[in-house]
């Protein structure tokens, strides 16, 4: 979970943060915020995905549940690569995006068929298969800015999920430890190392936009929060917590004025909080 930017050879061609390349990052979180409101009007149930009860010390074993999935998981696809195992790579990052885009569309199409009448099996099944081999084809298979969207799009509707999946406390523990963690991973863990391997080799786990790249990790967990406010708080907290998410990723950006690799989730994820829990102390404040 980072971001980075080119920096060009020439003088005049350092990368200069606009508000430009707030796009993708607006695009998913909204996408996401849409897919938390799908959720929530079509009524259909959801589980927690926690492994431990929603109390502070069971809150704290998620937020390093957590934790420690994500750093697995990059420590291992860090190995792979310094072993050159490319297609294996490939197999497992194929694998787990076609398995998180059926079941996304899966869900979300259950939820709008929910909406409008009774959903229809063979519905449920085809078109989320269709879309499911048109994303992996997209991205493994080609080299256009549609596989980039659709990277985009996947971290909105992921990110949705796991906000309406996972309770508040837990919710906010996991978003600021994994903050922390990103922080640490960029600059001494995995993190660090596969953005100087270049993550680019890494198909369907980052996108480029305008000279920057951003990691899918990033986008999930922006639309996470600004889901998980919206389902819970209502939509002014959701509003605010996705305006803080892009103050922290436009000032995330120019930090990469400075260098070439910054940590993309402890500003965005910290005024996104603030901002949105602001929101939440002043509705409560004004109903008083």
């Amino acid at each position: 979970m980072k971001i980075s930017a080119k920096h060009g050879d020439k003088l005049g061609e350092e990368f200069r943060a606009g508000l430009i390349h707030l796009a993708p990052v607006l695009t998913s979180v909204t996408v996401g915020v849409l897919c938390a409101y799908l959720l929530v009007a079509s009524s259909i149930e959801l589980y927690s995905i926690t492994p431990f009860s929603e109390d502070p010390t069971g809150s704290f074993g998620n937020a390093v549940y957590f934790v420690v999935l994500v750093g697995f998981g990059a420590s291992v696809l860090f190995l792979l690569f310094k072993r050159r195992s490319h297609r294996l790579i490939t197999v497992i990052i194929g694998f787990s995006l076609a398995t998180a885009t059926f079941f996304l569309s899966f869900i979300y199409l259950l939820a709008a068929l929910m909406l409008i009448g009774s959903p229809h099996l063979e519905v449920l099944i085809s078109i989320p298969t269709t879309l499911t081999i048109f994303t992996c084809y997209t991205i493994f298979k080609t080299s256009s800015k549609v596989g980039d969207l659709l990277v985009v799009l996947l971290g909105g509707g992921l990110g949705a999920f796991l906000g309406a999946c996972v309770p508040t406390l837990s919710a906010v523990l996991i978003l600021c430890f994994l903050a922390v963690y990103d922080t640490f991973a960029v600059y001494r863990g995995p993190v660090g190392k596969i953005a100087r391997e270049g993550l680019e080799k890494f198909r369907g786990l980052s996108f480029s936009f305008k000279d920057i790249r951003m990691g899918l990790g990033d986008l999930t967990f922006y639309s996470m929060l600004a889901g998980h406010m919206l389902i819970y708080f209502g939509f002014l907290p959701g509003l605010a917590s996705m305006a803080g998410i892009l103050l922290g990723c436009f000032l995330a950006f120019k930090m990469l004025e400075k260098g070439g690799v910054f940590p993309g989730l402890p500003f965005p994820i910290a005024f996104g909080l603030v901002f949105g829990f602001l929101f939440v102390w002043l509705l409560g404040f004004l109903a008083v």
